[in-house]
């Protein structure tokens, strides 16, 4: 077996793309998509058809120009995510609008209008997973999202302290990013590389492992934003991987054995403490991380950019 095929047999494999094709290909359990992935997705003519169907579902329900809009923008997102559960056995993620990031009520409001146009295109609510910013608001929200069976992703993570406020939440799933926290490290520690087994990303999604293996918590971890294929199979073992197609595509080509890094017996036995955060504990927890702080701070900046980049594509094509 190459070592893809390895991966899939401890891991659940998950497809980090908004090109139907890529996931064709490689044939994960689920997918994840966020304003990027679909943005670069709508600019290629093979996926034309669905940016088209959405702007006449805005024009045609829309009550404003600008509403036109907003509604196109939510029915692109949803129709890739339509096509993707086409293909995949699973869940696909779809991305709350990043500058609702700190807007409980509209973060609330917008994961139910994805909702609804998941269900009249005839597709139940346990295939969703609404993605939403981990901050204190994306926390607050996806509790009571949780509360209504409407199941979260919680996204843009990059510290315990976010770990254990979503954990509180009961979120279907976690989404710590390994890659821009290794970005950062390099940069502040002026290195060009780590070893796999020091890769401060990696180092923090095996944190946040031991630590929800050892508390019992229910909710799944899936690694995401990966750099190299080693921090992938560094975390071997973990509830899922979202992984680009490029490194799917290396892994499929790549042989030699692949071991179990992460494992739930092993993390049960660890001496880790449990940590109860309100408000006030995660606000300051997440400030004293220089590292999360300006990451979550600097991927919510980037969504949005790509979000807005988006509604322009579908503005001038309605004109």
């Amino acid at each position: 077996m190459n070592k893809l095929e390895q991966l899939k047999q401890m891991t659940t494999i998950v497809a980090d793309t908004g090109e139907i094709e890529e996931i064709k290909k490689y044939k994960p359990t689920d997918a994840t998509t966020n304003p990027s992935l679909i943005l670069a997705a709508s600019e290629k003519p093979e996926y034309q058809f669905l940016i088209d169907e959405a702007i006449q579902h805005g024009k045609k329900k829309g009550k404003s120009h600008k509403e036109s809009i907003d509604l196109a923008v939510e029915k692109a997102f949803v129709n890739f995510g339509i096509e993707i559960l086409k293909i995949v056995p699973g869940r696909v993620s779809t991305e709350v609008d990043a500058r609702l990031s700190f807007d409980v009520q509209g973060s609330i409001q917008k994961a139910k209008r994805y909702l609804a146009l998941y269900q009249e295109a005839g597709i139940p609510k346990e295939r969703i997973l609404i993605k939403l910013a981990s901050t204190w608001e994306g926390i607050v929200a996806a509790t009571e999202l949780e509360k209504e069976g409407i199941h979260c992703n919680m996204t843009l993570m990059f510290s315990m302290a976010q770990a254990i406020g979503c954990a509180q939440a009961k979120a279907t799933l976690i989404s710590p990013f390994v890659g821009r926290i290794l970005d950062w490290y390099k940069k502040a520690e002026g290195k060009s590389s780590y070893s796999p087994e020091q890769d401060p990303g990696v180092l923090s999604v095996s944190e946040i492992f031991q630590y929800y293996k050892k508390m019992g918590i229910k909710t799944q971890i899936m690694g995401a934003s990966f750099r190299n294929a080693d921090e992938i199979l560094e975390l071997a073992g973990c509830d899922l991987l979202t992984i680009a197609p490029k490194f799917l595509e290396e892994l499929s080509h790549a042989s030699g054995p692949v071991l179990k890094k992460l494992d739930e017996e092993v993390a049960k036995k660890s001496s880790v403490t449990a940590i109860t955060l309100d408000e006030k504990a995660f606000r300051w927890m997440l400030c004293d991380n220089a590292m999360a702080t300006e990451k979550l701070y600097e991927g919510i900046r980037n969504f949005a950019k790509d979000t807005v980049k988006l509604e322009k594509l579908l503005e001038q094509k309605m004109q």
